[in-house]
């Protein structure tokens, strides 16, 4: 299904050549002039382009832009990575194949880029060894505040989603 994305964003995504692998979608808030970035770490990633949102990300634009949670006031951008960058929607198979040539360079450039990073691919992501690089690569950064999702956002609800990171 495909979702609007939320009034006062702008939204841009970084796609491969071959458009089968997303790297990168960035939201703006368009209604602040300054403040901070977010690193949103999720599985994969599914329709969601500079016009159109998904229900996770949509959900995302929500939480951090208009419920007044006060971790986020400061929050201009999101950026949004993820563990594979190939696109598909139903019965992911997370082979190395769909990680994607530049994936990690994305992933690394996010993280560097945000003060806040949220670990959001849920809790019953059965990836473990890519799960493993991701966190060796969001670690390497020892300066960010890193915070994890109670599950996937697709799913999510916005009371007590966020929560302090644990392995």
């Amino acid at each position: 299904m495909i979702y609007k994305h939320i009034p006062g964003v702008l939204v841009k995504a970084k796609f491969s050549n071959c458009k089968k692998f997303r790297y990168q979608l960035t939201i703006e808030s368009t209604l602040k002039t300054h403040g901070s970035s977010l690193c949103v770490l999720m599985q994969n990633p599914s329709v969601a382009n500079s016009k159109f949102a998904d229900k996770s990300v949509q959900f995302l634009e929500k939480l951090i832009f208009e419920k007044e949670i006060e971790l986020f006031e400061n929050i201009k951008t999101i950026k949004v990575v993820n563990q594979f960058a190939y696109i598909q929607t139903k019965d992911f198979k997370g082979a190395s194949s769909k990680i994607g040539k530049e994936n990690d360079s994305f992933i690394r450039q996010a993280i560097e880029d945000s003060d806040i990073v949220i670990v959001a691919w849920g809790k019953t992501n059965p990836f473990l060894k890519r799960q493993e690089d991701i966190l060796r690569i969001v670690y390497s950064f020892e300066d960010k505040t890193v915070l994890m999702t109670k599950k996937h956002p697709s799913r999510g609800t916005y009371q007590d989603f966020i929560m302090p990171f644990s392995n």
